[in-house]
């Protein structure tokens, strides 16, 4: 069995006879790495549930489906092989360099397309990269290196460039976020933290904890569907999943019978909203891992609730707002609070105080046809992104439907604690190098220019 310091050392090989090749040949490796888990969606996302005994078959089949075909699309066409831009009016060249050896931690939430997206983006860059995956994902994560390797082979590329740890262990992953040139850490805040403590350039996710807003224009029935789109798909373990959802006093009744009616089931009267509470964060402390990634009839039955087998999500109205209730943090599981408010900006304000508690950085979803309102909830909001009008956690991270970057890893800025907002794609796993041409003339300016009023 390979040691840790074997398969960098591997990797870097494998690395060093792939840093000259052509855009032709970094593109076909980007390419084949997603249209496997394309061919083999049904197989793979299969087992992503069994192994990870979370999340639903069907969506972890469409994520594969979808997220392939997205995040190849995001990727044809881009150049990210010698020079890539050239800037005439500043008269200076880009020129694109790879990074070396990727260590990607991979989640148990995500343990196909998140290594797919990785790799995709790791060889259109001409870097190699090194999977260290989450003990509930191990099986998942050989197969697809090997499913990988393969088809790098078809293409007479090393199948070195992709590799995975032999042994999970916290030991091991810190070992190989040690030794490699930049990491890309998709997971809990734990690993996160070490990924930012190994030395090396990294790039890790924030904690999600969508807050949504519906606005007093905005059609009840379609933002209730939306919302448990969102909420319901791969059993709420999405980090884009909405969490809370703050709607108009006079409408909200109104709008719990949406929900209602889109499949919600409505958790009512103090005594049933507290054995929720419980159930979810015993004790006030982290969520129960019993629940994460179940359905809502899963969920139910463990808190006592006759919940139907058909439900998309279970809805509660929360007490309180932010520290005030444990209901106002993320719920790994097809749970969803609502509450009231009385003006757009009560609203808005209300959704900072949850971010504040939990979430801050990820994301906000917006139902409103009122588009200062939604650059209102933008501003006011330290959050990376901004879903106006779609189901969150489906589109958030990159749809058809959006101009978001296709990704599985998710970016939270400096109020997450992390290196970049938005979302990772290849550009981050490139070095630049830019050539300055000198100037015709010089364009320092005269100073009484500098400093007159426009």
């Amino acid at each position: 069995m390979s040691t840790v310091q074997e398969l960098v050392a591997r990797s870097k090989a494998a690395q060093k006879q792939f840093e000259f090749a052509t855009q032709e040949q970094a593109d076909a490796a980007a390419k084949v790495i997603c249209k496997v888990v394309y061919d083999n969606a049904q197989m793979l996302g299969a087992m992503a549930v069994e192994e990870s005994r979370m999340g639903n078959v069907g969506d972890k089949i469409a994520k594969c489906r979808n997220k392939s075909m997205l995040i190849w699309q995001s990727l044809k066409g881009k150049k990210t092989v010698g020079v890539i831009n050239r800037l005439k009016d500043r008269r200076m060249l880009e020129i694109a360099k790879p990074m070396g050896v990727v260590a990607a931690i991979i989640p148990s939430t995500n343990p196909v397309v998140t290594p797919m997206g990785n790799a995709a983006s790791a060889l259109k860059t001409r870097n190699s990269i090194i999977f260290a995956p989450h003990p509930r994902a191990v099986k998942c994560t050989k197969l697809l290196v090997e499913m990988f390797q393969q088809e790098l082979e078809k293409i007479d590329l090393p199948k070195d460039l992709i590799l995975g740890l032999e042994q999970v262990s916290v030991e091991d992953s810190g070992a190989l976020m040690s030794m490699a040139d930049v990491v890309v850490a998709t997971g809990g805040p734990g690993m996160v933290k070490a990924a930012y403590s190994s030395g090396k350039p990294s790039l890790g996710v924030g904690q999600g904890n969508v807050q949504c807003i519906v606005d007093r224009d905005a059609d009840l029935g379609q933002a209730a569907e939306k919302i448990l789109i969102g909420r319901s798909f791969d059993n709420g373990l999405i980090c884009l999943g909405e969490q809370t959802a703050f709607v108009p006093e006079e409408k909200f009744t109104e709008f719990v019978e949406e929900m209602k009616k889109h499949g919600g089931y409505y958790v009512d009267g103090p005594e049933q909203v507290a054995k929720l509470r419980e159930g979810l964060f015993p004790g006030g402390g982290p969520i129960s891992r019993d629940v994460v990634g179940l359905t809502a009839a899963q969920v139910g039955a463990l808190m006592g609730f006759n919940v139907p087998e058909e439900a998309k999500a279970i809805v509660v109205k929360a007490d309180g707002i932010g520290r005030a209730d444990y209901l106002c943090r993320e719920k790994l599981c097809p749970v969803i609070t609502v509450y009231p408010y009385k003006t757009f900006e009560e609203g808005v304000a209300m959704m900072v105080e949850n971010l504040e508690y939990e979430g801050k950085g990820h994301s906000i979803a917006v139902h409103s046809n009122t588009p200062d309102h939604v650059e209102y909830a933008a501003i006011e909001c330290s959050v990376s992104r901004v879903i106006v009008n779609q189901p969150a956690g489906t589109t958030g991270g990159g749809s058809p439907t959006n101009g978001f970057t296709p990704t599985t890893t998710l970016g939270c800025g400096s109020w997450g604690n992390n290196s970049f907002s938005g979302n990772f794609n290849y550009e981050h796993l490139m070095n630049i190098t830019r050539v300055g041409y000198p100037y015709e003339e010089s364009y320092l300016p005269a100073p009484e220019l500098v400093w007159q009023e426009d």
